[in-house]
């Protein structure tokens, strides 16, 4: 089967071999997938993972273990990514993605969804509706990342919110938050993508056209920049006794001043996945679109291409059709 591996370089194979079926598994035919930016770093070394890349997706299924309800088979499906074990204290908490012992979707020991099947363990999977077309669906995992935010932090009707940065994450988090009626204000360096959030009436501000009121004035910011002038930026505007939700995964080259956290006291809370379930009834009741992001495209044909237009700065969703 075709597949896009990296294993030192990224490549298109096309003979890579179709996965095993395991008993408590379905084997999904793809039909269209997301780039991701975490797919991107796995490439400069992230988590030192080789093998199939991808974890944003829409299939069909088109094989089930013994051990799984045939119902399932022909059903269009999206899947959370963490493949817990099931027999840990963190999975009895229902805290399966923290699971010491998962393994990732194209990420950690798991070859991903950039290929034309791969598996996924049937209590991961989640049947789409018909209301909900491909290029929607194939949204659902950042979309649900984005609404983690709201599992972990109560936001109270008269806080002050913002969110810094106006790439993919970024925008996400403004179309969740507004489908949801949370008030807020996004900041970012960019008008054709923060036209994104102001065209679904959400506030939006320049970063340049921060000034020195601003610091110390949000009761909750979200970064979602990448970068450690956006983290430091992000702490700069929390209140005393704020809350900063980190959505980057940042790896600072140099050291970070850390010291306005613990002088202003503010609440540090790290935000990774989310679960499905939310995401999909927004979606089912068309409270979110996600059209406006997607940039372009491919065929599998051309995923290299794609991969590489994804790496591009300032480029918004890149889709490829199996």
């Amino acid at each position: 089967m075709k597949a896009l591996v990296y294993d030192g370089e990224l490549k298109l194979s096309g003979d890579y071999q179709k996965p095993v079926l395991r008993d408590d598994e379905v084997l999904i035919k793809t039909i269209m997938v997301g780039i991701c930016n975490t797919d991107y770093e796995i490439t400069k070394g992230y988590m030192g993972y080789k093998g199939v890349l991808g974890h944003e997706f829409i299939g069909v299924v088109a094989g089930a273990g013994k051990n799984v309800d045939r119902n399932i088979m022909g059903k269009r499906v999206v899947g959370e990514i963490n493949c817990a074990c099931e027999d840990c204290s963190w999975c009895h908490k229902n805290l399966q993605r923290h699971c010491p012992n998962r393994s990732t979707l194209g990420i950690y020991k798991k070859d991903g969804c950039f290929s034309e099947y791969f598996t996924l363990p049937y209590k991961n999977v989640f049947e789409i509706s018909d209301k909900i077309d491909d290029i929607t669906a194939t949204f659902t995992e950042p979309l649900a990342a984005a609404y983690e935010i709201l599992e972990q932090v109560h936001i109270k009707p008269d806080d002050k919110v913002a969110i810094l940065g106006d790439g993919k994450l970024g925008l996400c988090i403004s179309l969740v938050f507004k489908a949801l009626n949370i008030d807020f204000v996004h900041i970012g360096k960019h008008e054709n993508k923060l036209k994104i959030s102001k065209d679904i009436g959400a506030k939006t501000m320049m970063l340049s056209e921060l000034t020195e009121k601003d610091k110390k004035s949000f009761d909750v910011v979200i970064e979602a920049t990448g970068s450690t002038g956006g983290f430091e930026t992000s702490a700069s505007l929390v209140k005393p006794r704020g809350v900063l939700v980190l959505k980057s995964t940042i790896v600072a080259q140099e050291g970070l001043n850390l010291a306005s956290i613990v002088v202003d006291e503010i609440t540090v809370v790290g935000s990774r996945c989310g679960q499905f379930a939310p995401i999909l009834r927004l979606l089912e009741e068309g409270k979110i679109n996600v059209k406006p992001l997607v940039e372009k495209i491919y065929d599998i044909d051309d995923f290299v291409e794609a991969f590489k237009k994804n790496s591009e700065k300032g480029t918004l969703k890149v889709l490829v059709r199996f």
